[in-house]
């Protein structure tokens, strides 16, 4: 059996740019992209914490340490600048791999930069 697991997370960073007319997609600064382990195409989902929808589409690479957020095409209607997000992305992974998994959690700044680094969320405290 495979299980489905959160693979890394960018958790909020704050969209720079909404390109409606751009080809969809969502570009992230390629430093961030490295740190959190997303791959260039691969598909993202992006939590809005700002006003709280969600939506699916796929990474490109924005350029290295510009702090540049940019959700484009239709998906521009989900987001507006200064709106802080979370990106996440998911894989699967069998027994053996889902025990010894630990996420990759990028904490970023208001400005996009890195604030910390992690590995697991802490336990939730009622």
């Amino acid at each position: 059996m495979q299980s489905r697991l959160l693979k890394c997370k960018i958790h909020r960073a704050v969209v720079t740019q909404a390109e409606l007319h751009y080809e969809g997609s969502c570009a992230i600064d390629g430093t961030l992209m490295d740190l959190a382990g997303i791959r260039e195409y691969e598909e993202i989902h992006v939590w809005n914490v700002t006003n709280g929808k969600r939506f699916t589409t796929y990474a490109i690479r924005g350029e290295d340490d510009s702090g540049i957020i940019s959700v484009n095409g239709g998906a521009a209607h989900q987001a507006e600048i200064g709106d802080i997000i979370i990106i996440a992305t998911f894989g699967l992974f069998d027994e053996k791999e889902a025990a010894a998994h630990q996420p990759r959690l990028v904490y970023a700044n208001p400005n996009n930069t890195v604030n910390h680094t992690a590995n697991c969320i802490p336990v939730q405290v009622a």
